[in-house]
């Protein structure tokens, strides 16, 4: 969203009228994420669940995975009617993850419940092996 812009200095009346703009605008905070992200470790899968209620998974949710980026779209497109008012609800979101290194890209699951869009990996075995490092010796200068 954007800021508002300031108006013409013309005596005290317009600069009320940007004060009082100036608190709905920090409101408005862009750093705010519209899908919610929560992610852990279970059975040696990384498991992120997202909310997206309201959202039919079929028609409205792209999840992409590339270079160990995963990328959820959604796009919410709702509409409520009773007889003496209609309410809309619409807009599409975006927000993406990196994740774990060791994750393993070709074996990716994601199923949708009650609103929560759940999407796990496998995490890749890789269990380092101890690695004994040899010390070189420098030859010393004869004094």
């Amino acid at each position: 969203m954007s800021m508002p812009m300031l108006r013409e200095r013309r005596g005290l009346v317009p600069e009320l009228f940007n004060w009082l703009d100036m608190p709905l605008a920090a409101m408005q905070s862009t750093a705010v994420h519209p899908i919610k992200f929560e992610d852990y470790v279970k059975d040696g899968r990384y498991v992120l669940r997202a909310e997206l209620p309201g959202i039919d998974p079929d028609k409205d949710v792209d999840i992409t995975l590339s270079n160990g980026v995963l990328t959820i779209h959604a796009e919410r497109r709702d509409e409520q009617r009773d007889q003496q008012r209609t309410e809309f609800r619409y807009g599409s979101f975006t927000r993406s993850i990196t994740l774990p290194s060791d994750v393993d890209e070709n074996d990716v699951k994601a199923s949708y419940d009650k609103g929560v869009l759940e999407v796990s990996v496998k995490l890749a075995d890789t269990k380092q092996q101890e690695k004994h490092i040899q010390i070189e010796s420098t030859p010393r200068k004869k004094s």
